[in-house]
């Protein structure tokens, strides 16, 4: 398996217990699949002390680098810094909850061979029973507006090419971020295929996903992105 030059990042908000756990985690699978590699930390305007623990990691190596938000802007806010930021040939993200083992890269990088984007849906996905209902039924409005067919379309295990942000402008603040980029890559003929990946329990910190006001602002955007493709 060819080791790409890569990217590794993931947006933080009020991660504290986490950041940490997550960073060392990349620290120690990156060195397997790439000799090329940096490591990004969003800290989405954080209340706690990911901010702190964030620079201090920076501080102790050198392929780890920090971007702040000064207040909190939301998570396709979050997901726009990263990759814009990035400056290796694939760009990987995955959330600071730590929900995910970065190990499972190792799933995602051969299909990079054949597509554009490699999404990694959720097996046994540790949420609760509401949280999935509503996850299906996004996904199945989402796919049906947008024509594409990916079953955890908000899973935050993708891999993809870099350069696809090149080409894309990207507008979503908010939870719709992962819609817009896999409709506008889609538009644009970028490929995109799927892989199973597991999924584990929180174990410290709390979901933010699930408010009421994401959700509404998710539909905000939907309305949005869908009439500008119709303005195509």
């Amino acid at each position: 398996m060819r080791k790409y030059p890569i990217t590794i990042f993931f947006p933080c908000y009020n991660e504290e217990a986490n950041v940490e756990r997550v960073t060392m985690e990349s620290m120690s699978v990156v060195p397997s699949i790439s000799d090329d590699f940096e490591i990004i930390i969003v800290n989405d305007g954080s209340h706690d002390r990911t901010a702190e623990i964030a620079d201090r990691l920076a501080g102790e190596y050198t392929a780890v680098r920090v971007i702040h938000h000064k207040k909190n802007k939301g998570y396709g806010a979050a997901l726009q810094s990263g990759f814009k930021n990035a400056t290796k040939e694939l760009v990987f993200y995955t959330d600071g909850d730590g929900q995910f083992r970065i190990e499972e890269i190792k799933k995602l990088l051969p299909l990079i061979e054949k597509y554009d984007i490699v999404s990694g849906y959720r097996i046994n996905r540790q949420d609760p029973f509401i949280r999935k209902v509503n996850a299906f039924l996004w996904g199945s409005m989402v796919n049906l507006l947008f024509k594409f067919k990916v079953s955890d379309v908000d899973s935050a295990f993708k891999l993809y090419r870099r350069k696809i942000f090149d080409e894309i402008t990207l507008e979503s603040q908010g939870a719709l971020i992962d819609t817009e980029i896999l409709a506008k890559a889609k538009a644009k003929g970028y490929t995109i295929v799927e892989t199973g990946v597991n999924h584990y329990p929180r174990v410290a910190g709390v979901q933010t996903g699930a408010k009421i006001s994401v959700i509404l602002k998710a539909f905000r955007e939907l309305f949005e992105l869908k009439k500008s493709f119709n303005r195509v």
